[in-house]
């Protein structure tokens, strides 16, 4: 059954971190979540200005984070003493568990400064797993390019007998960044039952003769693949799915538990130095 488009979302214009200008699609007012999913971010200008503060030291629990860079360089530090570089095409899948402090700096002062910040929930039985990462360079990210032109670059998850890098997630996500020329057209397989949507960010991108929009999200229905098929002008998307979870969220923040109690938890261990200790 090929999915259609159920919801359409336009991207609201946020900041985060020390004052990063970005665009917020899930975890806005209009979609506060879409399990698995409770994040999505898409930040790109030209100005320093927009993003050169970056995101100082934070903590996080309950949780991962996906940073997936399109352009420019940022450098991560955490408080177990892990260092490492974002670089232009790289991704960062990291699974905070029971607790991290960690920074994303900007490693430039002009150019190009673009990407996206995905959090993915974790399971009650995995909130306080132990932290980890999955720090993928650009040369690792698989590209298959089909007879129409279509471009599917593969983060996690499988599009033909090609498997990204990204493995051991709980949801069993699929993330591709897709780029279609204009009017070409890619089907791509779903997991029946699992959460799945598209965010544009460049162009228009139509599923099933609905268009989708510059900066705006489209929720698909259910099904067990998609088609996608690019605008006028062409079109370029990031496609998720995954696992629903189904059970109770409660945010605070940068903490995501199942209970108000296990949040004031997370704050306490934060306040006295307990939750950067369980890195």
């Amino acid at each position: 059954m090929t999915r259609i488009a159920a919801r359409t979302f336009s991207a609201v214009q946020a900041s985060d971190g020390a004052g990063v200008k970005l665009r917020r699609s899930i975890g806005s007012p209009a979609l506060r979540n879409l399990d698995p999913f409770l994040m999505l971010d898409a930040f790109g200008t030209d100005n320093p200005n927009d993003y050169i503060a970056g995101f100082p030291a934070h903590p996080h629990r309950g949780f991962e984070t996906v940073t997936y860079m399109l352009a420019g360089s940022m450098q991560h530090k955490d408080s177990a003493g892990n260092t490492g570089d974002l670089v232009t095409g790289s991704v960062q899948w990291m699974t905070a568990g029971r607790g991290i402090i960690h920074s994303e700096m900007p490693q430039q002062s002009e150019g190009r400064m673009a990407g996206f910040q995905l959090w993915v929930n974790l399971p009650a039985a995995k909130k306080m797993m132990a932290p980890r990462y999955q720090d993928i360079p650009p040369a690792q990210i698989p590209v298959v390019t089909t007879p129409a032109g279509v471009r599917v670059k593969v983060i996690a998850g499988s599009f033909g007998d090609v498997t990204g890098p990204v493995e051991g997630i709980d949801v069993r996500p699929l993330m591709v960044d897709v780029q279609l020329p204009a009017n070409a057209s890619v089907i791509l397989p779903l997991e029946t039952g699992h959460t799945a949507f598209f965010y544009v960010f460049e162009g228009s991108v139509d599923v099933a003769g609905m268009t989708t929009g510059l900066h705006q999200l489209t929720v698909l229905s259910d099904g067990d693949q998609v088609a996608l098929t690019g605008g006028a002008a062409g079109g370029r998307a990031l496609l998720l799915a995954g696992r629903p979870i189904g059970e109770p969220i409660v945010q605070y923040g940068p903490f995501v538990m199942n209970t108000r109690a296990e949040i004031e938890q997370a704050i306490h261990d934060y306040q006295t130095g307990r939750l950067a200790a369980s890195a």
